[in-house]
């Protein structure tokens, strides 16, 4: 019996996507008003790379932005300014997919980017698999790549990123990543980091010492090239609980089950109900830009 194929494992963050089509596309409306376009958008996206090769794919969503780090830091972020048109369309994504035949996990307690990186340890963990691709720029991810067999691509720019290339982006390896957000902070995600830690100077201690633990509390030991050496130590002493909070923030959880066999992920063509969906989508009407601001302002713009 000869040798199976190597397969490589797709592994989509539905949540970016929706974003990034929401705010890249048109407005379109089916015959109810309600906006689709963004969903319309990604599900041709997935499709597409399906037609282009993609054997085993699966989406991972927020069904709701808030999770677990809620309850451990009170600033991290919510769906708090989501514009309605978007937030509408969480649901009707994970139905879309779901309806073409796409796995989808939708995350309540933990956060997409949890699923993704639970999936991709699982996923490299079958020898059947060469290559696990996560499909997101976020940096969160950066922590899920190892060697080139988990790799994150960036599908709008076409960038991919192996470990070497984590390395070269944010001057530390992938293990490290939770140490360094801690100490820069997150925007996106809402917690602040450590006062005067920049990218430079956690990433030239980090290199070195590897996680926030093994930095000696003496900066005379350091031995790196980091500016105000003395008062960045004196910071991480006095915050430091703060610190490991941060990092908890920022580690991805591994320990979620969403598959047995990595041949659940294989796409086996649409459901039945899939035909009634697309219709509906190739029927919503698109507005131009201009339509869409003529009606903002109360139809003054014909």
């Amino acid at each position: 019996m000869g040798r199976s194929r190597a397969l490589d494992v797709y592994l989509i963050d539905g949540t970016y996507e929706l974003f990034r089509h929401y705010y890249a596309l048109p407005s379109a409306r089916d015959r109810d008003g309600r906006e689709v376009a963004a969903v319309r958008g990604v599900v041709a996206s997935v499709l597409g790379m399906i037609s282009g090769g993609a054997t085993h794919v699966a989406v991972a969503t927020d069904h709701v932005i808030e999770s677990f780090r809620n309850t451990l830091w009170p600033g991290y972020k919510t769906g708090a300014g989501i514009e309605p048109d978007l937030l509408a369309q969480f649901q009707l994504l994970e139905d879309a997919l779901s309806a073409a035949g796409i796995v989808v996990w939708p995350m309540v307690q933990f956060e997409a980017d949890d699923a993704l990186a639970a999936a991709a340890a699982a996923a490299a963990r079958d020898a059947r698999v060469e290559r696990v691709i996560i499909c997101t720029p976020d940096k969160d991810l950066a922590q899920s790549v190892r060697g080139t067999r988990i790799v994150q691509l960036n599908r709008r720019t076409r960038d991919t990123r192996d470990e070497a290339g984590v390395i070269k982006k944010f001057g530390v390896s992938p293990e490290s990543i939770p140490d360094y957000l801690a100490l820069v902070g997150d925007a996106a995600d809402g917690y602040p980091g450590l006062p005067g830690w920049g990218a430079k100077s956690s990433a030239a201690v980090l290199a070195r010492f590897g996680h926030l633990e093994s930095i000696p509390a003496d900066w005379r030991e350091w031995r790196v090239n980091a500016a105000n050496a003395r008062t960045l130590a004196q910071t991480l002493s006095r915050e430091r609980d703060r610190a490991l909070l941060f990092r908890t923030l920022a580690t991805l959880r591994t320990d979620i089950t969403l598959f047995d066999d990595v041949e659940e992920l294989r796409w086996r063509g649409p459901t039945p109900a899939f035909s009634a969906l697309a219709a509906r989508f190739d029927a919503a009407v698109t507005e131009t830009k201009l339509e869409q601001e003529g009606k903002r302002s109360g139809g003054l713009i014909s």
